[in-house]
């Protein structure tokens, strides 16, 4: 998809992480000015490093929990695209003080430097967490319920705040709520790895995947280049209507974790075929998880003209290319 997006200056927050960088490649490459904030805490130089050499690309190390940072770095943007955040349920029930310092206290530091510096527009990373112990699929941005975890609450917290600056302040809001994002440069290690990444290393190196579960949980898998597409999109369009709320951003499918699982070691036997071979193992429900996970993408179909172009197949065969020659 096309997108006319160019000359502007735009900053990233989290622009080291995995969808950051992502976004910060794509902004390049349209020809705008891009600032990357980032403290590195789970985002990766290497993820920028070939970026350096552009002359329209500047990294500030920085921590949106520090006012001062936040204000450093939004300073002259016309946008922002707020994705620091510390993700991850089981890291926010272990320790749920960090979470919130950091995807609460940060979110509203960069709200305030964003309305002092006169930001136009911030579209910032929401998530699927939001919908909590809601029972109805698919998913309908108006239907939430409670949330089941510290990560969740901050999350949702984000958007009642962005609600309030649009409305206090008059900066254009955008949340996306995104639905089990994967693709290229999302780390296979770690505590929190998300499980593609963390089951294709698993089975480049001969492991068994362990699934949380009887393996029937579904969940709506996007890839990266639909969410890149859904932030552009959010930063162009012109329509009144568009702005001031939040979108999901998913593929509008659900796959099984075990549906998953075959699909990788499909993929990844055509590179080793002796992956194909390889045993799955169940372990426990993860605490905090939800059953299934399905989004209605129709709003942002009608509002944003988003129109993705990757399905979990198709995504996977893209992200299992790039981790057998990068890994």
């Amino acid at each position: 998809m096309d997108i006319n997006l160019s000359g502007k200056k735009i900053l990233v927050t989290g622009g080291a992480g995995f969808i950051g960088s992502n976004l910060c490649e794509a902004l390049l490459e349209k020809n705008n000015t891009v600032v990357c904030l980032d403290n590195f805490a789970t985002g990766k130089r290497e993820n920028i490093s070939h970026l350096s050499e552009d002359e329209n690309f500047t990294l500030i190390e920085g921590d949106i929990r520090v006012l001062e940072d936040c204000k450093k770095a939004v300073e002259g943007a016309d946008y922002v695209l707020h994705q620091a955040a510390l993700g991850s349920v089981p890291r926010s029930i272990k320790d749920p003080i960090t979470s919130n310092d950091v995807n609460v206290g940060g979110f509203l530091n960069m709200l305030v430097a964003s309305r002092d510096a006169g930001v136009k527009r911030f579209v910032y990373a929401a998530s699927s967490s939001t919908y909590g112990d809601s029972k109805g699929l698919p998913k309908v941005e108006d239907v939430i319920g409670k949330p089941l975890s510290p990560y969740a609450i901050t999350k949702y917290v984000n958007e009642l705040y962005a609600d309030v600056f649009s409305k206090t302040y008059g900066i254009e809001m955008i949340g996306l709520r995104y639905f089990n994002v994967f693709g290229r440069k999302q780390d296979p290690n770690g505590a929190y790895a998300a499980v593609i990444p963390k089951f294709v290393g698993q089975l480049m190196k001969g492991e068994s995947p362990t699934i949380n579960g009887d393996g029937n949980y579904s969940r709506d898998f996007t890839y990266i280049d639909n969410v890149i597409q859904a932030n552009m999109l959010s930063l162009v369009i012109e329509n009144e209507k568009a702005v001031n709320t939040v979108y999901n951003v998913a593929y509008g499918d659900r796959n099984t974790l075990n549906d998953l699982v075959g699909y990788l070691k499909e993929y990844l036997s055509e590179f080793d075929s002796k992956i194909n071979n390889i045993n799955v193992e169940y372990g426990p429900n993860r605490q905090g998880d939800i059953p299934h996970s399905l989004a209605s993408i129709e709003k942002a179909k009608e509002l944003l003209n988003y129109n993705p172009q990757f399905s979990l197949q198709e995504g996977l065969k893209e992200a299992v290319k790039w981790y057998w020659e990068n890994l």
